[in-house]
């Protein structure tokens, strides 16, 4: 038996995603977590797949088994509009829900980070695994880019920042680059004593793929101990960050007014003081009447206030539901 008044928030990333399940008085009915969400990699279908056994445990914690009203899906990968699309078809296909919605994971971000009520004005920037940036305007204006990799101009995040201490690390110790601290810490962290062999080892794969981005910590370490090298790569991500950020004011007309710019994923989330410093600096040059506000709850929130606005909810449904992540 369907449920009415509910609906399900997805906010899938790449490595993780969660689901849960609302009623549009604010309720949390059910939540779950389960793995990454990656259609370039497996397909649209295959990637769907890993959200059927999650929808299938917050339907059964409220104890039916679908359909309900609305599904609100923020997706990590749909960034180009036929994605889009496709993911649309193929979670529609599926039947959870009368209707659905698809969007880009950066939008949850946004508006988890907005005020509830009145027109959503702002710019996310995303810095987690990868990174991006989203807006909203006036009028319903969106700013958005591709967000595919360094073939659509792309620089940063963390599974970048862990590859960019390891090129830098390389080219210090064998002297095709700057003396750098990194060569010494990164293999270090694995147990290891010189590059070459921490080379060989994730060549080689006796270090799996996956646990590079364990580097991305150290090279913020090293940056604190002061070593120049990894300090000239936190300062390029602070620059992106802000780069992305006036670039989607801009394009929205919302350089002139106050604008929120919501800060998040968890190279941001972590507020290190070398990038938020650098950010906030660099933001108040750039965009001196934006607002940057790091949000840590987590983006599935703003995949489920985005189904409260679509159920017309009260404020107390706002509230209540908040309340639930905190």
């Amino acid at each position: 038996m369907g449920l009415t008044g509910t609906a399900l928030a997805i906010d899938a990333g790449n490595s993780k995603t969660d689901v849960a399940l609302v009623d549009t008085d604010g309720t949390v009915l059910g939540t779950a977590r389960g793995g990454g969400f990656q259609p370039p990699v497996v397909g649209a279908g295959r990637a769907v797949d890993v959200l059927a056994p999650l929808v299938a445990s917050v339907l059964a914690q409220a104890g039916t088994d679908g359909p309900v009203d609305q599904v609100s899906a923020y997706l990590a990968n749909a960034d180009l509009p036929v994605e889009e699309a496709g993911l649309t078809e193929e979670i529609t296909r599926r039947g959870w829900a009368r209707t659905v919605t698809v969007g880009n994971d950066t939008f949850a971000l946004l508006r988890a980070g907005l005020p509830d009520g009145g027109e959503p004005l702002g710019v996310a920037v995303v810095c987690g695994a990868g990174i991006n940036a989203a807006g909203l305007g006036h009028g319903g204006a969106t700013a958005r880019f591709p967000a595919i990799g360094r073939i659509s101009g792309d620089w940063g995040g963390g599974a970048f920042l862990a590859d960019e201490a390891l090129w830098f690390a390389a080219r210090a110790e064998d002297g095709r680059g700057e003396p750098s601290d990194l060569a010494h810490a990164l293999p270090a962290h694995f147990g290891l004593t010189t590059m070459p062999e921490l080379i060989a080892a994730l060549h080689l794969r006796d270090i799996p793929e996956q646990r590079r981005h364990e580097l991305t910590p150290v090279l913020f370490d090293v940056a604190t101990a002061g070593d120049d090298v990894a300090r000239a790569i936190i300062a390029r991500q602070a620059e992106e960050v802000v780069l992305l950020a006036a670039v989607a004011l801009e394009r929205l007309d919302l350089l002139s007014e106050p604008t929120p710019v919501i800060l998040g994923g968890g190279v941001l989330a972590a507020k290190h003081p070398l990038l938020h410093d650098g950010v906030t600096r660099l933001l108040a040059e750039r965009a001196p009447k934006a607002v940057p506000q790091v949000v840590t709850a987590p983006p599935v929130l703003g995949a489920a206030l985005h189904a409260l606005d679509r159920a017309g909810a009260t404020a107390e449904a706002y509230g209540r539901l908040r309340g639930s992540w905190g």
